[in-house]
């Protein structure tokens, strides 16, 4: 598929794997819509690349709030007539042992990881529909597929991504020609492990992210790159991502 002026909505924009899809996209003339809660972020990130030459629209987003989806699409709509493309990105990912009982963290993983995708979806569905085509991306996780210690609630939210990606795939793609692909990445070095705050987590896998050279953010942009370059005929179903060095 041309990239070229297609309307790219990325959620999770400011920071790591959103934000190094958006220059990837902008690179190969996509039209991005840039959305996250942070504006700093996300306007310094949009002056970057209007320099590069790119045509960018900044909207502020909370993915859990379905109102914050409406006004996004509404905006997109408004400034570029169409969607064509959305990647899921935005996550969190406090990892903790279940008995820890940190269950306001389980509840707000479910909310940003699960239900953000979803009101992802619900909002730009109607667009892709009318248009018959597009193409949505859903980050999940090498989580998605495989369970460990500290992460039981984290992994039920990535195997729930991957498993809604796959169902809708199979309702849209024969019937509506709109394409559907789960990014499933390992080890990426960004800062989604600042958010873990259980220390005995903490001491378990830091060592490995410590002597691991992990994936890059514009390693998965790449991929997600790959996904959407390829022919109308094709359907990049799912593509999983590991460090040479993890073997988890």
């Amino acid at each position: 598929m041309e990239i070229k002026n297609k309307v790219a909505i990325v959620t999770g924009a400011s920071s790591g794997i959103g934000e190094a899809t958006a220059e990837a996209l902008v690179a190969n003339g996509a039209k991005v819509v840039l959305a996250a809660r942070s504006m700093d972020k996300l306007n310094a990130l949009k002056e970057k690349l209007n320099q590069a030459g790119g045509e960018v629209l900044v909207v502020k987003l909370d993915v859990t709030k379905k109102e914050d989806f409406k006004n996004l699409v509404e905006k997109t709509l408004e400034n570029f007539d169409t969607i064509d493309i959305l990647v899921n990105n935005a996550g969190i990912m406090p990892l903790s042992f279940v008995k820890s009982l940190k269950t306001d963290e389980w509840e707000q993983m479910i909310d940003t990881n699960i239900k953000g995708v979803l009101n992802g979806v619900g909002a730009v569905l109607p667009t892709l529909l009318e248009n018959k085509s597009g193409h949505i991306i859903n980050i999940s996780s090498v989580a998605g597929r495989k369970v460990f210690q500290g992460g039981a609630v984290y992994c039920a939210t990535k195997f729930a991504v991957t498993a809604f990606s796959e169902g809708l795939r199979a309702e849209l793609s024969p019937s509506e020609n709109i394409r559907i692909t789960a990014i499933e990445p390992g080890a990426v070095n960004t800062n989604l492990t600042s958010t873990i705050t259980d220390e005995k987590v903490k001491e378990q896998m830091m060592p490995m992210f410590e002597n691991m050279e992990m994936l890059e953010a514009t390693d998965i942009a790449a991929s997600v790159i790959y996904a959407l370059k390829q022919p109308q005929r094709v359907n990049v179903n799912e593509v999983l991502l590991l460090p040479t060095e993890q073997n988890m």
